[in-house]
């Protein structure tokens, strides 16, 4: 499956959960996201590829990390200095602060994984 597939199985997922199982329609969800009525439907179909500031307003839509759109990644090392560096300089900041700074860095790399993805090459495909 591609990262474009699974976010739009992700979005529809969370579409028709939403509520506590009742959904929300494609349009109903468009328009909360002040987007164009098709939108969703595209999205879900992979038609369109949503922004990473589409993907923002879909989590905090739906109360969601915007790294739900994305596979979990098998190799977390928080052995690295660095991660442990930011772990003790957040240990002290207060919940609503932690809380931004999680959301940050959750649209940072969801920004990174959305511009380091493969793109389709222009053209048709060659048969080889």
């Amino acid at each position: 499956m591609s990262l474009l597939e699974y976010v739009g199985s992700k979005i529809r997922e969370l579409r028709k959960s939403y509520n506590g199982g009742i959904g929300i329609s494609q349009e109903e969800l468009a328009s909360k996201l002040n987007v164009n009525t098709n939108t969703v439907s595209r999205w879900e179909t992979t038609t369109y590829k949503p922004s990473i500031e589409d993907l923002e307003k879909l989590a905090r839509f739906f109360g969601v990390s915007i790294l739900v759109f994305f596979p979990i990644e098998q190799n977390t090392d928080l052995e690295d200095s660095r991660m442990m560096g930011l772990l003790r300089a957040a240990k002290e900041l207060p919940p609503e602060d932690i809380e931004e700074l999680q959301r940050y860095a959750e649209f940072r790399k969801a920004r990174n994984v959305l511009t380091h993805q493969e793109r389709p090459q222009p053209g048709r495909k060659r048969k080889g």
